[in-house]
Parts: C-alpha cells; structure tokens; sequence
C-alpha cells in the first residue's frame, strides 16, 4: 500500500449506523410503516433498560458487545399492531395493552429479525462473524433502570433516538467494545441472498418428461397389438 494512501478504517459509529439501518429496514418492512432515526447519537455511560419495554440480546465472535431496545408502551403498542396486522390479523384479536404477554413476544420477534439483519451485514462488509443469543424482554410498568452486564473489556456505549411512523420515540443504545475494522485491500461485498431465489432452489425439480418413444419401440407396441 502506498503510504501516502489513507487506509478505510471502519469504527464504532460505522457499526452503529449500520445497525441503525437494519432497525429501520426490518421494521419498515414489517409493519408497512415509516420509522426513522435522528441524526444525533449520544454517547453514554452505561446501557439502561428502562420503561415502558425493554428488549436486550448480547453478541460475540469478531468482536462483542450489546443491543438495548428500549421501547414507550405508545411505540410498542404501534409497531406490534401494524405489524400483526400486516401479517392479516383482525384487529378485534389484538391484545389491548403492551404489558400483554403477547406483545413482549412480538417486540422480542423483531428484534431478533433486527439483530439478525445487522449479524449478516457485518459477515458480508466486516468479513468477520458475529453470533447472537435470544433476545431477552422485560415489562417495566414503573420508572426502573436495569444495567445489563456484557463483560466488555474497553467498553463504548452510544444511545440512538427513533421514531414510528405515527412520531412515537424509542430508543437503540449499543455497547461494544472499543474496535477498528482496517481494510486490507479492496473487496466487493458478498450481496444480500434473495430469499426468493433460494427458496425456488430449496423446491424439488418437477420429474423429466419419459423420453419419445423410439421405431423400435412403436413397432413392438403396434406387434403386440396384433396389427
């Protein structure tokens, strides 16, 4: 590499946005609706879970750290129904409050979906690897704030506001610890599989036609029947 030449270096606020859009495109796509972020991130202390649901999942691997997504009821309960009710759910059978079992595990569903998306982004950009454990949700229905213990050894934490579509706020905060990704050389990342395709490739090849009968064989056939 030339030294006059600046090498792309990849830092906590890269990782962070990415992980921002894969909140983004994961929720807008499930819910049909328009969530979007600020432009600002804080850096923070500690990560919190904090009222009114608070959704964490730890990851480890190229490198480790923590995703928080702490949730208003207002936030929860919006995203939870136009999520059900894009999946062709009466709107009769929705649960009436977030403390609702059934609402946990739906938040907890696209959070893994989220921090699926961001595992597959960082195999593909990063080329590294990342493994994730079940999210974990917690129901906070007073003003209680957990820290979560991610064993992090130089950790840095960042706090992300969103916003629904409807314009109610939750929040991303991330913790990791403190990395650089330095490309090597030029590389072109590995696309985004196309669920469709793979799935038609999954599906059984339909059976090959029985090959045209030859001469050989119509006359045996026309023999047989006594013509």
């Amino acid at each position: 590499m030339n030294t006059a030449e600046k090498a792309t270096v990849y830092g906590t606020e890269d990782l962070l946005i990415s992980l921002c859009s894969s909140v983004t495109r994961v929720l807008n796509v499930a819910t049909h609706s328009q969530v979007h972020y600020s432009g600002m991130v804080q850096r923070i202390g500690r990560t919190c879970l904090k009222p009114d649901i608070g959704c964490f999942v730890l990851f480890d691997g190229g490198f480790s750290g923590l995703v928080i997504l702490n949730f208003s009821a207002q936030a929860a309960m919006e995203l939870y129904a136009n999520y059900l009710l894009n999946m062709g759910m009466s709107k009769d059978d929705l649960a009436s409050s977030y403390t609702s079992d059934e609402v946990s595990n739906v938040m907890g569903e696209l959070m893994n979906q989220v921090v699926g998306d961001f595992t597959g982004k960082v195999r593909r950009e990063m080329q590294t690897h990342i493994t994730q454990n079940q999210p974990k949700m917690l129901v906070l229905s007073k003003q209680v704030m957990l820290s979560v213990d991610a064993n992090l050894d130089k950790p840095e934490a960042r706090r992300v506001t969103f916003y629904t579509g409807n314009n109610h706020l939750f929040y991303l905060e991330l913790a990791i610890d403190r990395t650089e990704f330095i490309k090597l050389y030029d590389f072109e990342a590995q696309e985004v599989p196309d669920a469709d395709a793979l799935m038609a490739q999954a599906q059984p090849l339909p059976p090959a036609p029985p090959p045209p009968a030859g001469r050989d064989d119509t006359d045996a056939l026309l023999k047989s029947l006594g013509m």
